[in-house]
């Protein structure tokens, strides 16, 4: 297989990543490898077959939309507890999907929603984030660095699948997408951007600030 370039993103890549020696291989070796190559400072998923990319994101199509009703679930959370989606019926709740406790851009992420924390609570909304590591990951994530809001543990993707969130990479990076639900659970926003995680906060707020 020819070697694959990826021009437009590569710099954006390149200030979240932690990325092994010869990281792209005429044979694509760091990717189809194995399941546990490291990009970012993360285990990727499972790679899928390539096509001749022209991208590189996935072109998943989305199983909720703007104005839907998403699938509900029930997860645990930093502490073991079940936590379903219904429970925050009634008020506005803002959904984000992260790729993985610990990585610099979900840090930064994190970190930002903390700060931002009290502009949440004024607008009544609740923040949940979601990734697929288990509750004492999340636990100490939290801890070090003072999270107050719910971290769930989507072990195994589960809720990522039904929800269709796409993966960058091909897919072999997990998205990082932020939903807004009113309080009727209907979706207001959805807002994807893998390399500028803080940007996320800025637009959810934007949106429950308009509610």
């Amino acid at each position: 297989m020819a070697s694959l370039s990826i021009k437009h993103s590569l710099p954006s890549l390149l200030q979240y990543a932690q990325i092994p020696k010869n990281p792209l291989s005429q044979n694509l070796s760091i990717v189809s490898r194995s399941s546990q190559s490291q990009i970012y400072g993360l285990k990727l998923l499972n790679p899928p077959s390539f096509p001749t990319p022209s991208s590189t994101r996935t072109s998943i199509v989305a199983k909720v939309n703007k104005g839907s009703v998403p699938p509900s679930f029930t997860l645990k959370d930093q502490d073991g507890k079940n936590v379903s989606l219904s429970k925050f019926k009634g008020k506005p709740v803002v959904v984000y999907f992260y790729p993985a406790d610990e990585t610099p851009g979900c840090t930064k992420q994190a970190c930002a929603f903390r700060d931002s924390y009290e502009k949440f609570k004024k607008a009544g909304a609740q923040v949940v984030g979601i990734s697929g590591d288990g509750p004492e990951s999340h636990k100490a994530f939290a801890k070090k660095y003072r999270l107050p809001f719910t971290l769930l543990c989507d072990e195994g993707n589960k809720v990522r699948k039904e929800w269709g969130i796409p993966g960058d990479l091909f897919g072999t990076l997990p998205g990082r997408q932020t939903y807004v639900l009113d309080k009727n659970g209907v979706v207001q926003l959805i807002y994807n951007n893998q390399f500028q995680p803080e940007k996320h906060i800025d637009e959810t707020l934007k949106l429950l600030q308009s509610l």
